[in-house]
């Protein structure tokens, strides 16, 4: 069973499209969504939990359609960080609390007053005074304290220092030891997705470039580097180069080592490639002789 399940997903927007999304979601994984500014990464994850909707295609979280009645239940089941807080300022940890137990019906005070002891929040200091790392904090305490089975972070260690980061994502390693339990993460950081995910998907200009095992996709790709006049002299299978980075000096070239054949000759090492590598030379894309 999927988490989550996007089908045929399509959103027009004045100038950008999600263009036919598919995109699923293994149960008791952590999915790293990745991708530049605008590329669509945001607009899915409210799709997903319908705060925009979608023009076309169909979308299931946690086996149940989001546009069906029973996807308000589903709601209940669902932990959601987002960029910035979106509690009132004037509010406090301990009014958020009071609030919140009329809203989630697995609400359960003690996990709460766990995280916010672990994580050393106030109860009682508003949240204006709070600063970035605090409110992400505060968001997660909140969000794995109504027994959620799957959890939706969009840019939550965006702009926090490491130690901050190295906590949330240690947090969010803990929840999945529950094979029940699903974490779909955004971030611009990709160290951390490449520390913490199972699984990579890669949105560039609202279409979906790959979504595959975070090892497997490490392992598949390499990084050719070549002087710029022996770019069109290589005798290589040019649907291997998947992409490409220039500067005055040499050429690095992303190769898919499942792509090459044993006729193909390269001239220098095939080098380990990161996941940041990976999505910077497949933006870039192939500049064909």
């Amino acid at each position: 069973m999927y988490a989550i399940e996007l089908t045929d997903v399509f959103k027009q927007f004045n100038n950008f499209s999600i263009n036919n999304l598919h995109l699923t979601i293994p149960m008791g994984s952590i999915v790293g969504l990745v991708g530049e500014n605008g590329a669509g990464k945001s607009t899915t994850l409210h799709m997903i939990m319908q705060a925009i909707k979608k023009d076309s295609g169909t979308i299931h979280v946690l086996g149940v359609n989001n546009e069906a009645d029973e996807f308000l239940e589903v709601k209940q089941k669902i932990g959601v960080v987002l960029d910035e807080a979106y509690y009132p300022e004037t509010l406090t940890a301990k009014r958020i609390r009071i609030m919140l137990k009329d809203i989630y019906h697995a609400w359960d005070d003690a996990v709460f007053d766990h995280y916010m002891t672990q994580f050393k929040l106030p109860y009682n200091q508003v949240l204006k005074d709070f600063s970035r790392g605090m409110k992400m904090k505060l968001q997660l305490a909140v969000a794995l304290s109504h027994q959620a089975e799957l959890l939706i972070l969009d840019e939550a260690t965006s702009g926090l220092d490491p130690m901050v980061r190295e906590e949330i994502l240690d947090i969010i390693n803990e929840f999945t030891r529950d094979e029940r339990h699903t974490v779909l993460l955004s971030s611009h950081i990709v160290s951390d997705l490449e520390k913490s995910c199972d699984y990579i998907a890669f949105l560039d200009k609202g279409r979906l470039k790959f979504m595959e095992e975070k090892d497997g996709l490490l392992e598949r790709y390499r990084i050719l580097k070549v002087a710029p006049e022996e770019v069109n002299a290589l005798t290589i299978n040019r649907a291997a180069i998947k992409g490409q980075r220039t500067s005055r000096y040499a050429v690095e070239l992303l190769v898919d080592k499942d792509a090459l054949s044993s006729s193909d000759t390269i001239f220098g090492d095939l080098e380990k490639v990161t996941l940041e590598d990976v999505m910077i030379l497949m933006t870039k894309g192939v500049k064909r002789p």
